[in-house]
């Protein structure tokens, strides 16, 4: 029989079925997401709990921000202020706080609002610009407007840091007076669930620098603190901004005079591309390559060699 022998009948009682199919599968979705929505965060780690309750907020607009500022050096008045990267936390630069307290007064690093351990409203707007805003507001409450200070960013912190320098050189009310600027590897993955995130993490870190499995643990815990998993769309928003305001943050980055750094490694597929790297502003920078089996993550990864790598550019000027 052709299909235009078949009866107004015939296709009801075809279509029907599918309809019923589909209508299945929505009543086992919903209640799945519905589970996984309530599904509470992991513990913190000791290690974890130790970072935080190193840790103080501050308000910015009704929202409290986490932030860690630690004193170190003696005789000396330098300060590092570090950015994190997406989707963790500032925790990232854990591996690498006490060797920067040995040589700077002071080191400081903070959440962006909906990461770690600040707050992750929503349904909220996220954007580059606010956290380029809160960065100077913690400036601002910690009493060093006036004081020329470091910056260190990783990923998602690096096009903070290229806003942050765009104002300073635009003399921005409110604007950071940058000593220097060191960027590194600039992760693009959405999540769901600890598996998929830790499949994510795992591509972006090199064969043999993996994290343990506690790493990983801390790092979905930071992650889920606060419900920060329900946010994580909102906030890769900056990759659209990225793009929008390109030239804005490259021509900040090609046109001022201040000291300026690339940490690069050659397995990292995001961020260090040719846009970054052109002749003319690598002419005007200095340009660490690490090596070939370090990845996304060169202050967990290779620790050591990241600081090396830092502390040689500081001493240059």
């Amino acid at each position: 029989m052709s299909y235009s022998e078949l009866s107004d009948s015939d296709c009801n009682q075809t279509t029907v079925p599918m309809r019923e199919w589909w209508l299945h599968v929505g009543l086992i979705c919903i209640p799945l997401v519905a589970v996984y929505l309530h599904i509470p965060p992991p513990q913190l780690s000791p290690a974890l709990q130790k970072w935080h309750g190193a840790g103080e907020v501050f308000l910015f607009r009704g929202s409290k921000i986490f932030y860690r500022d630690s004193y170190g050096a003696l005789g000396s008045s330098d300060v590092v202020i570090l950015l994190h990267g997406f989707p963790t936390s500032s925790y990232d630069w854990n591996k690498i706080w006490d060797p920067l307290t040995q040589r700077f007064h002071r080191v400081i690093a903070l959440d962006f609002l909906g990461f770690g351990f600040s707050d992750k409203p929503r349904p909220h707007r996220y954007s580059i610009f606010e956290q380029a805003s809160i960065v100077e507001a913690l400036v601002a409450h910690l009493g060093l407007s006036n004081q020329r200070v470091n910056l260190i960013s990783h990923d998602y912190g690096d096009t903070v840091a290229l806003e942050l320098l765009y104002r300073g050189d635009q003399n921005r009310t409110g604007h950071l007076i940058l000593n220097s600027l060191c960027l590194s590897n600039g992760v693009l993955t959405r999540l769901t669930n600890f598996f998929i995130f830790q499949k994510g993490i795992k591509e972006v870190f090199g064969p043999y620098t993996q994290p343990t499995d506690a790493e990983f643990w801390d790092m979905w815990a930071g992650l889920r603190y606060n419900d920060g998993n329900l946010v994580v769309d909102s906030i890769l928003q900056y990759i659209n901004q990225r793009l929008k305001h390109r030239d804005r943050w490259v021509g900040a980055l090609t046109s001022t005079f201040i000291p300026r750094k690339f940490t690069v490694a050659t397995r990292s597929r995001v961020f260090m591309n040719q846009t970054f790297l052109k002749v003319h502003l690598v002419k005007r920078s200095t340009v660490t390559v690490l090596d070939d089996h370090i990845s996304h993550y060169p202050q967990l990864e290779d620790p050591t060699g990241f600081l090396k790598a830092y502390f040689n550019f500081i001493h240059s000027f």
